[in-house]
């Protein structure tokens, strides 16, 4: 979530870029626009762990901090469409670091809590 005490000091680059990305929601929303615009209600069902209103102030960050682009269709019912902006896909070599490490560690805690399960 956003402190309001920021404005643009940062005690130094990388808290600057946790308080753009960080959060629960923020990264695994970004990994899904790699692919490409996704509408609201398709980024809703690829995490069905977070709630509208979460989905919603993340994206809503995200677009302030001119990292993903919303694009409104003037049409009934209303479509919205979300995608990673110029400045947002600077951050694809980061969001793939960020997927192989999870991989890694994802493999690791398997092959830890297999070694367990074998010595039960």
């Amino acid at each position: 979530m956003r402190h309001k005490k920021y404005t643009c000091s940062f005690g130094c680059s990388v808290e600057a870029a946790i308080e753009a990305i960080g959060g629960k929601w923020k990264g695994v929303i970004l990994f899904h626009l790699i692919d490409g615009e996704k509408r609201f209600n398709e980024l809703k069902r690829l995490m069905p762990a977070v709630t509208q209103r979460m989905l919603t102030l993340q994206l809503r960050e995200l677009e302030k901090d001119k990292i993903v682009e919303r694009k409104v269709y003037a049409e009934v019912p209303p479509k919205v469409e979300y995608k990673l902006s110029p400045f947002g896909e600077t951050l694809l070599p980061i969001l793939k670091s960020l997927e192989n490490w999870g991989n890694q560690y994802l493999n690791k805690l398997s092959k830890i809590r297999n070694d367990e399960l074998d010595k039960l």
